[in-house]
Parts: structure tokens; sequence; C-alpha cells
């Protein structure tokens, strides 16, 4: 179900490895957003991302160059109109990647994609102590929204229908709720959630040391990053935008002692939206963190 995009002259395919058994990251575009409540345009974002990846430097902040042969982009998902098909094509073709025991990295899409993504981790770790990370202003555990399950405001209701319980999922960012998502949580006591004012209040660090501890002795750990954690300052180009978000550096910050220190073994990249941006700032957002996950120091020199 997977196929290349135009994008082989112009991304970050100079970094790239002759094969998917040669390189560290392996990469997937679910270009779907179908299932957004406000507004959509993120289904452009995981080709934009591609094409505007040429202009990315050879190090981040930190000054450490991106490895050589250190991924491998296997395209796109080709889009279906059977919603039920597509998730499951996804799903299987989500866990093909997983199966290779690589650091897999998807771009998005709408945080519906996640779904079949969350899913086939279930698989690959079956019978393994797993966690989710969700970075995000949205809980996403709506039973339910606008009369759909696969909404993208239903992504952890579906996770924790067996792919992990409430002690093993954390929320990041939050900073608003629906009342129908408070109310599951009643039934999930053991989610923890770390606020947008949480971290502003306590800073990287403290937040890290929090997720390191919740997350010791765990086999493997997903991370989904919904681009609208960050405050619409920075982000403008994404479908649901709330005020009073992270600064990049912090998300940056923690996200590079994560990707270093707990067994993160998947990540996604949803909800930014090209054609709701402003000269491509969002997406520029997005490309900083892909950007570090690349130069990060998991995969050595």
């Amino acid at each position: 179900m997977l196929e290349m995009s135009d994008f082989k002259e112009s991304s970050w395919l100079r970094w790239a490895a002759d094969s998917p058994e040669d390189a560290d990251i392996l990469i997937m575009g679910i270009p779907f957003d179908n299932a957004v409540s406000l507004n959509k345009g993120a289904a452009k974002a995981p080709n934009h991302l591609r094409r505007l990846s040429v202009e990315l430097s050879d190090t981040t902040d930190s000054f450490r160059p991106v490895k050589r042969g250190l991924l491998y982009d296997f395209g796109d998902m080709r889009s279906e109109l059977d919603w039920k098909r597509y998730f499951s094509s996804v799903e299987d073709s989500a866990f093909d990647l997983l199966e290779r025991d690589r650091f897999c990295l998807f771009l998005g899409g709408d945080h519906s994609v996640t779904i079949p993504l969350h899913k086939a981790f279930g698989r690959k770790f079956d019978g393994k102590k797993r966690g989710i990370i969700h970075f995000d202003a949205h809980y996403d555990l709506c039973p339910e929204y606008d009369g759909h399950i696969w909404s993208h405001a239903c992504t952890e209701a579906r996770a924790l229908e067996g792919v992990v319980t409430g002690d093993d999922l954390t929320f990041v960012g939050v900073r608003v709720a629906e009342e129908t998502e408070l109310e599951l949580m009643k039934d999930h006591p053991g989610i923890v959630t770390i606020t947008s004012e949480n971290v502003h209040d306590r800073g990287a660090e403290d937040v890290v040391k929090t997720l390191i501890e919740r997350y010791a002795g765990y086999d493997a750990v997903y991370l989904t990053l919904d681009i609208d954690v960050l405050d619409p300052a920075y982000v403008p180009g994404t479908g649901t935008p709330v005020s009073g978000g992270l600064d990049p550096i912090t998300l940056i910050k923690i996200l590079r002692r994560l990707l270093t220190e707990l067994p993160i073994m998947a990540m996604d990249i949803v909800e930014v939206a090209p054609p709701l941006d402003v000269n491509d700032i969002t997406s520029w957002a997005a490309l900083r963190i892909i950007h570090e996950v690349f130069s990060s120091e998991r995969w050595g020199r």
C-alpha cells in the first residue's frame, strides 16, 4: 500500500541508507485528514515536509552532525475512500515497519492516523510492557466525536481498548478537555497529565525526570506528537489551535532527553496543515523536531 512520492531530489534522502536493514530510522507518511473536527490540510504535510527538508542544515543547535545512512523513507500510504480498509492498511504497513526492529517515524495526517499506528505498536509489543506519551493541546480521549469513533478527538480512547491501560498513558501539554473525556478518565485513574502550565512552571528538566521515572522498566514507548502542543504563535498552521502552549525550545529539550533515556520505539508527528500555515512556520517547527530526532545521540556516529 506504500507509494514513493516525488521527493527524491529535494528531501532528507541525502541521509538515506541504501536499504531499510542499514538504517536506524524508518519513515512512513500517512496523508489523511478526513477525521478532523475543524480545519483540514494535514494530508499535505508529509510531502511538504520532505520538500522543505532540503534546507535543513547538517547539525542542530547541539552541533551534532546528522549521520550518513541514518534513515530509509518508504514514502506514503496510498489514499483510499474506504476509511475502515485504509486504517487496516495503515496498521499492517506500520506493523511491517516495526517488525524490522528499527525506530519508526510516522508523518501525519490528522491525529486519527495514530489509532491504527497504536494498534500496530500494540501488536508488535504484545506481551511486553508498553506505554504511550501523548504531546497535545487536547486529550483526544472522546469515546466518539461528531458521531465517529475514529475522529482525531478519539485517538487515546481507542488506545485504552487494548493497546495500553491508563497506568501506561501520559499526556503532556494539555490545556483543554471535553466533559466526556473527564468522565472517561474517572474509569482510568492511572492516567497522568502534565499540563502546559505545569511544563511552564516546572521546566523541562523536571518534566523529563517525571517521565523517565514513570516509564522505568518499560520495554517500549510510543511517542505521539500533535504539533498543536506548541503555542499557536509558533504553529499557526494547524487545524485546532489552542493558546497557551509550549515553546519550541522547551519541547526540544524534553524530546532530546526522552529519545536517549527511554525505549521510544516509534513516534509520530501529526496535525501539521500547510494550507493553513503562514510562511511555513508550522512546517519548520515540525522539521526542527524531526531534525532533533535525526541528530540524536541515540544513533551514535
